[in-house]
């Protein structure tokens, strides 16, 4: 053990670095003159993706080496090699659109070099293309890695060539003489100086607030608040794009053209290349299939409404009709532009596309309706992060108005219990979206649709699954802090039980609207963005905590600038199909009001929703005890996050020997302050933020981000095909209210209370556009990166730190097992349920290559968000 109690490689299993490709030999000089001087013949290889049609001359590519070691007296620099150019180009792999090459090069440098640690690359082509990565050994036959994963632009364009560094990390007080200027030329690049627009090929990181969501050029109806930078709409920040504003809203940034996917992100942050032409098949092919009814529907075109659950069913068939309706082009037309309708139309005739029924009707179509099931898909659905412990009876707002669920009527269903003993033994539990909601009802029930804010009670069995008590259904009323409210109660058969169906759609539709709104976009997408631009701003590529980070960050600038284009935006999808409509972001702002950094970290959570309380045993590493000992997402992701705090613990302690030596780094001083004062800038005056003086507060930090990035956006993202998929189970928003008894309503709903509960469920575009959407989103891409998982094996040039990463791969691969081991437990039903959906979204599939894994797998948790 070395003395971070890191155990040490033996040494017979140290690579063995192959000279096959990449050499050094010795030259010497025939000239009498220089009969001493010897020279040093470097070669390297550089690995690159480029468009199969578009070949890249090798001659028009360059590369210059720096030293490491050994400084130029005249730039005070390391020293730079001559220029070497792209030879010999060989085939590694190809696609049907890009082709994979390896290049050679041979450099000549003398004896005094020293060891490569940095290059510089110059494109000369009128094309870009990625660099995947290189590799060049130095004269101790060891070979040098360089992690690249970027586009290189032609020269023309950037003006500079392309700086790169090798995959050893130092702090900034160890940074090698011949480096230091280089690491401070490049941060000082990559932040910009704030002006002017951002073209495709720059690698700027700055701020801005989200002021792109509306498009009042296209008419008043499109005017949206700016988020960020107010006491009213505080925000994230997200990435500058300096786009020109627009003519009608001076303070709303103008917006390119929706569905291009063409968007200013810095170049490091754009997709790879395969991964911009699978998202974009992936939103075509699902257009295609949800958009497209069968054949035999074509005469009910005229309906708003799926007119049966059958109907609903079909939408999955693989018979679906050859063209879009003009009904629904013409609202997809509002969407995308008309070009891109075409390539649909072709997409259509080509359809082959295989699309699995979604999990939760896959055996049994019926058990999205059993109260169990709604129980459980709380603590193991695709949004199992808001149910929380009931403390208090009744539940009461901030404003001390009391919920109107009266003790007399959950008593009768508690098993025996009393109301204060269940509390007293936290077997009570309520799914609350009242608050929130409730100011905003008038604003949202004007828009024709009909919502309510809602209180659901549970009750913990003896089985370990939740059943429901009651739902409560809130109007707001004639004078401020007054409401209408209703409580329905569970019911088998007759009326009443149909009344309690229409009341769990209401339930589950404002779920979806937390879920999409403000768990998974503003709580992992947008609060992450930040950390983003100021790790790329303030922490050179080569100190640890940037190379720790850098692979939860990929492609999650690319992806939120995407949202911003046709999710979240004026007349977006989201907007389409989510009851508060225009207001959606709104309602995200208010929430952020609450967000704290400190209580992002499953622990926190599960204390602060009081899921959990906390443990007097030292020994043990999450610090807390479930109240559930059968709350899947919870259990699993416990274990998770423990394996993630103590490899992010062992990589910190290996880097820093003591909390002095994190005071004193300038670089993550700057990145820390830069995220609290700039990046979430909004709440910069809160105490809860880390001090950022000790190890413990650098572990907490990281291993919440990490968690974040990783785990906890795999847990409400992989798994919304299989629940939101069927659209009765989780509707995004509902068209009628819960009749009354004495109306015309209430008769409609007694004559045939399924097709009452069709109408109310959004209509056919609006399900068939949410239906594409989550299976857009449940997709894993081909290049995806599991967690435990790295793009190459010489991701840092650290053997200690390479065996210790090892050892946390082969812990999650024990969690895996015991995760497996759980999941066929019958005593653990809410593994499974009624609907016999394994609990596999926190599974970690670490084992299996991005290939394998891609397409709806409901498993798997890719290091980043990366979609």
């Amino acid at each position: 053990m070395n003395v971070n109690g890191m155990p040490k490689r033996p040494s017979s299993s140290v690579p063995k670095w192959h000279s096959s490709s990449v050499t050094t030999k010795i030259v010497h000089n025939l000239n009498p003159i220089c009969q001493a001087t010897q020279q040093l013949t470097l070669k390297g290889k550089f690995v690159i993706t480029h468009d199969k049609s578009k070949s890249i001359p090798g001659k028009l590519v360059s590369v210059q080496i720096y030293s490491g070691t050994d400084v130029d007296p005249e730039t005070g620099k390391g020293k730079l090699s001559e220029k070497a150019y792209f030879k010999q180009g060989e085939s590694m792999k190809h696609s049907h659109d890009a082709q994979t090459m390896a290049y050679k090069i041979k450099i000549h440098v003398d004896s005094h070099f020293g060891t490569p640690r940095a290059f510089v690359i110059q494109n000369q082509h009128k094309k870009k293309f990625f660099l995947q990565s290189a590799s060049i050994e130095n004269s101790n036959n060891r070979i040098i890695h360089f992690d690249c994963n970027s586009w290189i632009y032609p020269i023309k364009k950037t003006k500079s060539d392309r700086l790169f560094f090798s995959n050893r990390c130092y702090l900034p007080s160890q940074t090698p003489r011949a480096l230091v200027e280089l690491r401070k030329e490049e941060l000082d690049r990559l932040r910009g100086n704030g002006m002017g627009e951002r073209k495709e090929w720059d690698r700027i990181y700055d701020y801005d607030c989200y002021n792109d969501l509306g498009d009042p050029d296209k008419g008043p109806e499109h005017f949206r608040p700016v988020l960020g930078g107010s006491r009213l709409f505080p925000y994230p920040r997200r990435g500058r794009t300096g786009r020109k504003h627009s003519t009608a809203g001076p303070s709303t940034e103008s917006r390119p053209q929706p569905m291009n996917f063409d968007i200013y992100v810095p170049s490091d942050e754009r997709f790879g290349p395969n991964k911009l032409k699978e998202l974009k098949s992936n939103c075509v092919h699902a257009m295609v299939h949800f958009l497209s009814p069968k054949a035999e529907l074509l005469p009910r075109r005229s309906s708003a409404s799926f007119q049966s659950f059958e109907e609903i069913l079909d939408m999955f068939s693989s018979n679906r009709n050859q063209t879009i309706e003009g009904w629904m082009r013409d609202n997809l037309k509002k969407l995308i532009p008309v070009e891109h309708l075409k390539e649909i139309d072709h997409a259509i005739k080509e359809n082959h596309w295989q699309l699995p029924i979604p999990q939760i009707i896959s055996e049994n179509d019926l058990a999205w309706k059993d109260d169990m099931e709604f129980g459980r898909q709380m603590l193991a659905g695709t949004h199992p992060t808001r149910i929380q412990c009931l403390t208090t009876f009744p539940p009461q707002n901030k404003f001390g108005i009391q919920s109107s669920i009266k003790q007399s009527i959950i008593e009768q269903k508690l098993e025996g219990w009393t109301l204060h003993q269940a509390m007293e033994q936290g077997r009570i539990f309520m799914l609350d979206h009242h608050d929130y909601l409730i100011p905003y009802l008038n604003r949202i029930n004007a828009n024709g649709v009909c919502a309510y804010a809602s209180r659901t009670l549970l009750f913990l069995r003896s089985d370990g699954m939740l059943k429901p008590l009651t739902i409560e259904l809130s109007l707001p009323g004639s004078a401020p802090h007054l409401e209408i409210n209703r409580v329905l109660l569970p019911a088998k058969q007759g009326p009443q039980a149909a009344l309690w169906q229409l009341a769990k759609a209401h339930v589950s539709a404002n779920d979806t609207v937390y879920h999409q709104l403000i768990s998974h976009w503003l709580y992992t997408h947008a609060v992450v963005e930040p950390f983003i631009i100021a790790t790329k701003r303030r922490l050179s590529v080569m100190h640890p905590i940037h190379r720790l980070l850098n692979p939860h960050f990929k492609d999650t600038m690319h992806i939120n600038a995407l949202a911003r284009l046709i999710l979240i935006n004026s007349g977006g999808i989201l907007e389409r199909i989510l009851s508060p409509g225009e207001i959606c972001m709104q309602i995200s702002c208010d929430l952020y009001k609450e967000w704290r950094f400190n209580e992002q970290g499953l622990p926190a959570d599960l204390l602060k929703r009081g899921m959990a309380v906390k443990d007097p045993d030292m020994t043990n590493p999450t610090g807390i005890q479930l109240l559930l000992l059968d709350y899947p997402y919870a259990t699993n992701g416990l274990e998770i996050w423990v394996a993630i705090k103590e490899w992010v613990k062992d990589f910190c302690s290996f880097f820093y020997k003591d909390n002095e030596a994190i005071e004193g780094d300038v670089e993550l001083q700057a990145w820390w302050s830069e995220i609290r004062t700039q990046g979430h800038g909004d709440r910069h005056k809160e105490t809860w933020w880390y001090q950022m003086t000790t190890l413990s507060d650098l572990v907490e930090a990281l291993t919440t981000l990490i968690w974040i990035a990783s785990a906890k956006h795999a847990s409400l993202n992989y798994g919304q095909h299989a629940y939101n998929g069927y659209p009765p189970n989780r509707p995004t928003r509902c068209r009628k209210f819960i009749p009354l008894e004495g109306t015309v309503e209430f008769g409609e709903f007694l004559k045939d209370p399924d097709k009452f509960f069709l109408k109310m469920l959004p209509d056919r575009f609006e399900m068939s556009l949410a239906v594409a959407l989550v299976d857009v989103l449940s997709r894993h891409t081909c290049d995806e990166v599991y967690l435990g998982c790295q793009h190459s094996p010489g991701w840092i040039d650290n053997e200690v730190i390479q065996n210790r990463f090892a050892e946390f791969k082969q812990e999650l691969k024990e969690i895996q097992a015991r995760i497996m081991q759980r999941n066929r437990d019958p005593k653990l039903k809410n593994r499974r349920g009624p609907a016999n959906i394994e609990y596999t979204l926190l599974y970690p599939d670490t084992s299996s290559s991005s290939a394998s894994t891609s397409g709806i797998t409901g498993r798997g948790i890719p290091n980043s968000i990366s979609i």
